[in-house]
């Protein structure tokens, strides 16, 4: 949106009393907003680097380049109408007069935004911007001293006013006269037009920073600016061909006044005396068609050279889309090959053309294919560079004879990278932009990802964006390794796509094996966590418990130790016990402990009853009864049941010794503990996080 940069404090007061005055009005309320609306937009004073002004100054550029079209179309007013005589097409110079007139607008209109458009004080340039000058007085005396000749030069009609009012109005309005004059004023005009387009491609250069926004409109751009310079030169040709056609008319002529055999007035060379009977006697004994006919060899002292073309093809003579587009195409195959296969003459203006047409030729095409090339090669510069890159690390593997697994999985790391991030670096990007433009960007590329990982959806937005804040994106080919069971655990890793295989042996503990798939939405590091969290953590990194490997191509975000570190001491609702369980149950390590746990306890479980049953079976086996076995009498169960009363008697005496074992060993387990011997547990326990810290 354009910016109001300054309006008169007496202007803006007249305009808050319309308001005041339509608010409390009721017939004639829309009258007056639009009024006031008026007379604020008529004393504001815009930004130079306002987006309005951009967009207009590319507008601009487009109806410049148009006009620069239309003028050249002047040149094909004129027509061989008949035997001898030119003619002036007027369904044309109707045409190109309303369209010069609709160019001539855009003009006019960009000469009232140079007068209501802000500039910057040179004095002020030391430092930054500079200082804008929003006074319109300034302003305007600035644009007179400056640019406005140009403009108004560029802007007024002239054109219009030679055809429509200086021939009509003049004694002697032959074609030939009308044909010069017209073409001397366009000449004149085209030079300040032509003069406008590079100054307003610096303007846009300056406020935008390029020209065209892709490459594909710049090559286009530069084309039609090659396309424009054929176009002026197929239609100079076209004009000239016609003044030598007329130079051999009025040349034959003067030698039959000379020779007063026959009287040649220059009026019968103007198609509107074709119907004049002095004009008929004389066409029928004149020598002036035959020997100025290109097609014949009659006159062989009057040669056309390079103009020749245009007659023996009729291209003087025939439809205004015949003659345009070969013209057209004459230009563009002369300047391409710089005017190598044109035929001149002797004749001097002939000579000059081709000398102007050969070095604009050269120079202009050799800008096509710099340009064209540079804006092309701009699309594939990426490409470009990870082809070199590619090609380099081949060349270093080849060179330190890394082994072809190894090989293998760099290759496959340098292709997903690509395929990826197209080969743009994202944090080269991100860390030369402000902090809340980085902030923003993160938010938007990171926050609804960022909530797939159950353990951040317990989390609020403003402890979500302090860590969106600080994520960065990890890429891991299938097979990497990104943990090892004993390393420092450095980041902690959030997946978004792809698996992971989590794997743990407890500290190298023979027999024991844990493997778990991590997929999307799980983390790992969480080690990591547990070490931000402690009040009084050294700054020796934790160690990893497991071992971490990629089963595919994962996609992920990491969290570094450092900036984990900065959220869990900024933000003290990470320590809340919310966040706690969410934590305890989302971890994979946590479950595992959990896991065996529930498995070590429900062992021993089994091993107790097993233990107790065995006992039971053997107290039965060796407490039998020699009387009852004796007399066999049918008193045994009686005794089975006493002497299992006996065996409770007995287990539960036996409890009460081991209960006293095992809190003597409690005791002495401690003690050891505190002299310094900590023997080695069955599966360590995951060190808890202090939630509770504040």
């Amino acid at each position: 949106m354009h910016r109001i940069i300054s309006t008169p404090a007496s202007k803006f007061r007249q305009f808050r009393r319309i308001r005041s005055r339509a608010k409390s009005a009721t017939a004639e309320t829309a009258t007056e907003e639009e009024h006031a609306f008026q007379i604020l937009w008529r004393y504001q004073i815009l930004d130079p680097d306002s987006d309005i002004v951009a967009y207009w100054n590319r507008v601009f550029l487009v109806t410049s380049l148009l006009a620069l079209f239309v003028d050249p179309l002047y040149f094909f007013l004129p027509t061989v109408g008949g035997p001898a005589c030119l003619h002036a097409d007027p369904g044309l110079r109707i045409v190109v007069t309303i369209l010069r007139t609709f160019a001539d607008l855009f003009y006019v209109l960009h000469m009232i935004m140079k007068f209501r458009t802000a500039f910057v004080a040179p004095n002020s340039r030391i430092f930054g911007r500079g200082e804008l000058v929003t006074d319109a007085r300034e302003i305007a005396m600035r644009y007179l001293k400056s640019d406005f000749v140009i403009d108004l030069a560029a802007t007024i009609p002239l054109p219009q006013i030679v055809i429509w009012l200086v021939i009509p109005a003049s004694r002697n309005a032959r074609t030939d006269h009308a044909n010069n004059t017209l073409a001397l004023f366009v000449l004149i005009q085209y030079v300040p037009r032509l003069f406008l387009i590079f100054p307003l491609n610096r303007r846009i250069q300056k406020t935008t920073g390029v020209i065209a926004k892709t490459p594909w409109i710049g090559a286009a751009y530069n084309l039609v600016l090659y396309l424009l310079a054929s176009h002026v030169t197929g239609a100079t040709w076209y004009l000239s061909s016609i003044g030598r056609q007329f130079n051999c008319w009025k040349t034959q002529c003067q030698q039959e006044n000379r020779s007063h055999t026959l009287s040649c007035f220059s009026s019968y060379l103007d198609c509107n005396s074709v119907d004049l009977p002095d004009r008929q006697y004389w066409l029928n004994i004149t020598r002036v068609i035959s020997r100025c006919d290109a097609k014949t060899k009659i006159n062989v002292k009057y040669k056309f050279g390079m103009f020749a073309e245009a007659f023996l093809n009729d291209v003087v003579s025939s439809s205004f889309k015949e003659r345009y587009f070969y013209c057209f195409w004459w230009g563009l195959r002369n300047l391409s090959s710089y005017g190598q296969n044109l035929d001149t003459t002797t004749y001097l203006p002939e000579t000059f053309f081709c000398i102007i047409l050969c070095i604009a030729g050269l120079v202009l095409f050799s800008l096509l294919i710099g340009n064209m090339q540079t804006y092309l090669q701009s699309m594939t510069v990426r490409l470009e560079e990870w082809r070199i890159r590619k090609r380099d690390t081949e060349e270093w593997m080849r060179h330190r004879q890394l082994p072809p697994d190894l090989q293998e999985r760099v290759r496959r790391f340098v292709q997903y990278k690509w395929l990826a991030t197209r080969g743009v670096n994202e944090e080269a990007i991100l860390k030369a932009l402000p902090l809340d433009l980085r902030r923003e960007i993160q938010h938007h590329l990171c926050l609804s990802l960022v909530r797939r990982v159950p353990f951040f959806s317990q989390m609020d937005d403003q402890l979500l964006d302090a860590i969106c804040e600080r994520l960065a994106s990890s890429l891991s080919t299938e097979g990497t390794y990104i943990f090892r069971e004993g390393d420092p655990v450095d980041e902690m890793l959030f997946i978004i796509r792809g698996q992971l295989e989590s794997s743990t042996t407890n500290g190298g503990r023979s027999g024991f094996f844990n493997c778990i798939t991590l997929r999307p939405g799980d983390f790992c590091g969480e080690e990591l966590l547990t070490w931000a969290l402690m009040p009084n953590s050294t700054l020796n990194l934790p160690s990893s418990t497991r071992t971490v490997k990629a089963l595919s191509e994962v996609e992920a975000f990491a969290l570094q130790a450092e900036d984990l570190k900065f959220v869990a001491s900024q933000f003290k609702r990470l320590h809340s016990k919310k966040l706690q369980h969410a934590f305890r149950y989302y971890s994979h390590q946590w479950r595992t402990w959990g896991a065996c746990f529930i498995q070590a306890a429900w062992r021993r479980l089994q091993k107790r009853k097993a233990t107790r049953e065995l006992s039971l079976k053997e107290r039965l086996y060796y407490m039998g009864l020699p009387e009852a076995e004796m007399d066999g009498s049918g008193n045994f169960e009686d005794e089975i049941e006493e002497s299992s009363g006996n065996v409770k008697r007995v287990q539960n005496l036996g409890a009460t010794v081991l209960a006293s074992k095992f809190a003597a060993n409690t005791r002495k387990g401690n003690h050891h503990k505190l002299q310094g011997s900590d023997p080695v547990p069955q599966l360590f326990k995951p060190d808890e996080p202090d939630f509770s810290a504040v």
